[in-house]
């Protein structure tokens, strides 16, 4: 059958997609849903058509069972004439015989109309199974379709984001925020350094200060100036 073929087709190119992207399983997919409709349309189409034919093959058989009655009345009707005398026995001898001919011939058309009614209504049973295994098919890959797209859009956002993870390398991102983050911690280590220098030569300072004890020595020197303006000698100890 056509649309099992294509069915292997959509599988087959989602494989071949997976592999090697030579096919978009998405398109193949959705093309071969299209297919599988356009399958549909016929096999309803033909369907109407052998559904009609079995409706006419009925009305047949029915049409040929009231043309057998019929005769069947019409040579009762011949010898009944016959038999009160008002037609001739041998002409109604051979006009009932022509009836009953008929009669016969309408029930052949009739067994014929029945055969080729039961014919038609085991090829209607037998195309009504085909139209629903493919509309069935056709609800399947229309949710499988739409599992397929949202399976391609997480593939694309994942393979997306593993190149650029990938990429990242070959970029130099990585290296350079190893660069920044060294040369923070080297200016992290130059201002300690720079606040030690700062401290030792402010400790040296302080040092030097207490040990001749500044600011004592330059009061007693304003001191002793001070007693010079004022003419007071120095008292001997």
């Amino acid at each position: 059958m056509q649309f099992l073929k294509r069915l292997l087709k959509i599988g087959t190119a989602e494989v071949h997609s997976a592999i090697d992207g030579i096919e978009d399983p998405i398109t193949m997919t959705e093309q071969g849903i299209r297919d599988m409709r356009q399958d549909l349309d016929k096999s309803l189409e033909a369907l109407a058509q052998v559904k009609a034919m079995s409706i006419r093959a009925k009305n047949e058989v029915q049409e040929y069972a009231a043309k057998g009655e019929d005769y069947n009345e019409k040579a009762m009707l011949i010898l009944k004439k016959a038999q009160s005398g008002d037609l001739d026995s041998s002409e109604a001898d051979r006009l009932a015989t022509e009836a009953l001919i008929k009669k016969e011939e309408a029930a052949a058309g009739q067994k014929r109309a029945l055969a080729d009614k039961e014919k038609f209504d085991l090829n209607v049973s037998q195309m009504e199974s085909n139209v629903q295994n493919i509309k069935q098919n056709i609800s399947k890959w229309e949710n499988e379709l739409k599992i397929l797209k949202s399976r391609v859009k997480v593939a694309d956002a994942t393979k997306t984001l593993n190149k650029q993870m990938a990429q990242i390398d070959s970029n130099g991102t990585v290296a350079l925020l190893e660069r920044m983050k060294e040369k923070v911690a080297q200016e992290e280590a130059l201002s300690e350094a720079y606040g030690d220098i700062a401290h030792n030569a402010k400790s040296i300072d302080e040092e030097i200060d207490k040990a001749i004890d500044v600011s004592k020595t330059k009061a007693k020197s304003e001191l002793e100036k001070l007693k010079e303006e004022l003419g007071i000698t120095h008292s001997k100890e």
